[in-house]
C-alpha cells in the first residue's frame, strides 16, 4: 500500500519544522535485475552482488545490493514522499553523512523516512537538509542513513 504524498504548500513553512519527520516514502523492492543493472552501469561486479550461487555460500546467504545502489534510491523515495507546491525547481546540492548500517539482501523492500534537520534561506528559495533513514521491511536496523542537502527554488 502506498503512503499518501506529503504536500508542503509553502517551502518557507519548513523553517518551523526542524526536527520533525516530514514524510515517508512508498516501498521499493530491490530485486536481482536491479542489482545486475546497477553493476553493469557502475562496473562494480563484486560477486556478493551478482553471483547468486557464490553469494549463497557467503556471509549473507544471498546476494546483496551495492551500498551506492541503496543510496541511489533516495530520489525515487523522495518522489513518492514529498511534493513542494510552490517550488519551481530543486537541485541536489550534496550529502553530508552517509552510512550503511545493514545489508540489503536481494528481494528486500525498502522505504525512506524523511526528517527535516536543516533549513537555510538562500536567494530565491531555501537549502533544505533532510536525514533520510532507509528502513528494510522486517528489520529494526536501518540499511542506510544519509543527510541529503537540496536547494529548492520558489
Amino acid at each position: 500500500m502506498a503512503h499518501a504524498l506529503t504536500h508542503i504548500p509553502k517551502l518557507a513553512s519548513l523553517a518551523q519544522r526542524i526536527g520533525d519527520e516530514i514524510a515517508v516514502s512508498d516501498w521499493i523492492t530491490v530485486d536481482q535485475a536491479m542489482i545486475d543493472a546497477f553493476a553493469k552501469a557502475t562496473g562494480d561486479h563484486q560477486w556478493i552482488h551478482i553471483d547468486p550461487g557464490r553469494a549463497a555460500k557467503g556471509p549473507f546467504g544471498t546476494t546483496i545490493a551495492h551500498g551506492f545502489l541503496t543510496l541511489s534510491l533516495l530520489p525515487q523515495m523522495a518522489e513518492t514522499a514529498l511534493a513542494f507546491d510552490d517550488v519551481r525547481m530543486s537541485l541536489n546540492y550534496g550529502l553530508n553523512r552517509v552510512r550503511f548500517p545493514a545489508p540489503v539482501p536481494v528481494g528486500s523492500r525498502l522505504r525512506g523516512h524523511f526528517k527535516l534537520v536543516g533549513f537555510e534561506p538562500i536567494d530565491g528559495g531555501a537549502q533544505v537538509t533532510t536525514e533520510v533513514t532507509m528502513q528494510r521491511e522486517g528489520s529494526d536496523k536501518p540499511v542506510c542513513v544519509a543527510e541529503s542537502v537540496a536547494r529548492r527554488f520558489v
